[in-house]
């Protein structure tokens, strides 16, 4: 008997494996929103305050593959020098039923989420967007940087979060990793990064439902990445800014369930529920239809070139959902040599 892979953090790392799972991520996108495959919600066992046990399993047709992930989300973990997230990923074959690979699920979780917003951020950017502002300074911080810079060329990196001692080691880090050309700048407060930024990202483990980031502060044209909070009711940008903007999901239903600012847009009768687009249906394009609606002001989009053509701001808000992990681990499984 075979036995499985085993893929590190290690093997994750590096730009053509992060843009691999981008790859595979807009391919699992196009068969969510056009029905060709699903993503079962996700099992979670609260045993604490905002301490979680999750379990998530998702097949996907197209790759011949399942996978099932067990996730552990400690809030208190940073404070203790720990990751926020411990986990595991078990790859299947689903023709066999055999078990392929183990991945690390932590390093994956970074590298999904990273990947998915850097293919919301390469399908409504302004191909030429540099100015990054990042709100979060942790493990998911790191990761929306690597993933932007990947499909966008970053030419500045403001940050900011409650923790100064971490910030500026996330500072640092920028700075070895990215090289002298792009300038980072430590900020005081949240709307010092915000303000002027082409392209921000929001990556916290707040469960405040007080926004940390104003609407007004996010300039004309702006993408959007929304991709933290550790709960339904964590909000990290005001849903005002969901009212004139481009708001993007991964899937309508999930988004509802689970995103507390489309939830609260929602609510206050600022948007519909209508005007959700789907990552998918900006990947497969406004022809393709699908559950997405209609991607007005995308139309090239789908081959990548991004853009706000209207000149609204995008909004991209992301819960993670369980196809994300079976596509990535597919994705990663093919380029370390399975």
């Amino acid at each position: 008997m075979t036995e499985p892979r085993m893929i590190s953090a290690a093997d994750m790392a590096g730009e053509e494996r992060l843009l691999a799972v981008v790859e595979a991520l807009a391919e699992a996108f196009a068969d969510l929103s056009a029905g060709r495959t699903s993503s079962p919600s996700r099992t979670v066992v609260q045993h604490g305050p905002r301490r979680e046990l999750l379990a998530a399993a998702a097949v996907w047709e197209r790759r011949g593959v399942g996978s099932v992930k067990i996730t552990t989300l400690t809030p208190d973990n940073p404070d203790r020098g720990l990751p926020l997230i411990h986990g595991t990923v078990v790859l299947t074959d689903l023709e066999t039923g055999r078990i392929t690979a183990l991945l690390e699920g932590a390093e994956l979780t970074a590298v999904r989420t990273g990947a998915v917003a850097a293919l919301a951020t390469r399908l409504c950017a302004p191909e030429d967007a540099g100015d990054l502002a990042v709100i979060g300074a942790g493990v998911q911080a790191r990761a929306l940087v690597r993933a932007v810079s990947a499909v966008r060329p970053v030419r500045s990196v403001r940050v900011f979060s409650r923790t100064p001692a971490r910030t500026e080691e996330f500072a640092r880090w920028v700075r070895e990793t990215s090289g002298p050309a792009v300038e980072v700048t430590v900020c005081g407060t949240a709307k010092d990064a915000v303000v002027g930024a082409e392209i921000v990202c929001t990556t916290t483990s707040t469960s405040d439902p007080v926004p940390l980031v104003a609407a007004e502060w996010v300039a004309p044209g702006a993408h959007v990445n929304v991709i933290g909070g550790t709960d339904e009711h964590a909000i990290e940008v005001a849903p005002e800014l969901l009212a004139d903007a481009l708001v993007v999901v991964e899937e309508r239903a999930a988004a509802v369930e689970e995103a507390a600012e489309v939830r609260a847009a929602l609510a206050a009768g600022l948007i519909g529920e209508h005007q959700l687009v789907e990552l998918g249906a900006l990947v497969a394009g406004p022809a393709a239809g699908g559950r997405g609606g209609a991607v007005e002001g995308r139309e090239g989009a789908a081959e990548g070139r991004g853009g706000a053509a209207d000149g609204r701001i995008s909004v991209f808000r992301g819960v993670g959902m369980a196809i994300e992990d079976t596509a990535a681990a597919a994705a990663l499984y093919g380029a370390v040599g399975g």
